[in-house]
């Protein structure tokens, strides 16, 4: 046993550590990493873990300013994006404008609360670049999510979504499949499509400020564990077992379109 344990240092600078597992059956755990942005600006990522609540959280300052937030519930299958934008004060808008987005949380996209919750840094000034880039997700919001009923579908939505209340959006396939969990269909609201309202356009070409029409709006998110890394050991026997000892770092972006009153709700989305 002794002699794979030695060669635990030579693993990434970021590791899974099984040896010293945090005290009690649930864990509540915070880690800082400082990752690049595309721009090539260092910013400070936050990842909060909750084993006992089964969810994780990250939340990253993109370069435009925008504050944005992952929360992964790992218990309802959800997933909860939430950006705050800074508004633009000189063309009528308020400090900030909140979004929510909220999909179904596919098993093995990101690693495990109790895993998270377990990870340390040897070296917290090390700058960090994912290993993987995944591909681009392109999202159709259609349907309309009511705040004041979202706990239902995750008790996460009434903190993360609190200043969106009238901007939380879901997609109608993501619906089909907490109906079938038994989620309250009362909560949701298919918004107007372009089929609907054959005049509506998409906001980077609509000329008129308070017309509606479909807004897109992109995030990133710079690095997450995205998978755990095994490795293997021999026992005195010649037996060989596998261990935890590390993680996979991912990259993904996002791009969500969906229905506004009124473009003036949507002014990052412009021709330019």
């Amino acid at each position: 046993m002794r002699g794979p344990r030695r060669r635990l240092p030579a693993l990434p600078a970021l590791l899974w550590l099984a040896l010293a597992p945090l005290p009690g059956p649930a864990a509540r755990a915070e880690l800082r990493v400082r990752v690049r942005l595309p721009g090539g600006q260092v910013a400070e990522e936050s990842l909060h873990a909750d084993s006992g609540a089964d969810c994780i959280s990250l939340e990253l300052r993109e370069a435009d300013g925008a504050l944005v937030t992952l929360t992964a519930d790992f218990r309802q299958e959800v997933k909860i994006f939430r950006a705050l934008i800074l508004g633009e004060l000189e063309r009528g808008q308020s400090q900030f404008q909140a979004l929510c987005f909220i999909t179904r949380l596919h098993r093995n996209e990101i690693i495990p609360s109790e895993s998270m919750a377990k990870l340390r840094q040897k070296n917290p000034r090390t700058v960090r670049q994912a290993e993987e880039v995944r591909g681009l997700e392109h999202l159709s919001m259609d349907v309309a999510v009511n705040f004041s009923k979202g706990a239902q579908l995750s008790s996460h939505i009434h903190n993360v979504c609190a200043e969106a209340k009238e901007a939380i959006y879901t997609r109608e396939e993501d619906v089909k499949f907490w109906l079938e969990k038994g989620v309250d269909g009362s909560m949701f609201e298919v918004l107007p499509q372009t089929s609907d309202l054959p005049d509506l356009q998409r906001c980077k070409l609509c000329a008129d400020r308070w017309k509606p029409c479909i807004c897109s709006y992109s995030l990133n998110i710079e690095w997450y564990p995205c998978m755990l890394k095994y490795c293997k050991t021999r026992d005195a026997g010649g037996k060989v077992s596998s261990y935890k000892c590390g993680i996979r770092s991912c990259q993904k972006g996002y791009t969500f379109d969906y229905y506004v009153p009124q473009k003036q709700l949507c002014l990052w989305d412009e021709e330019t």
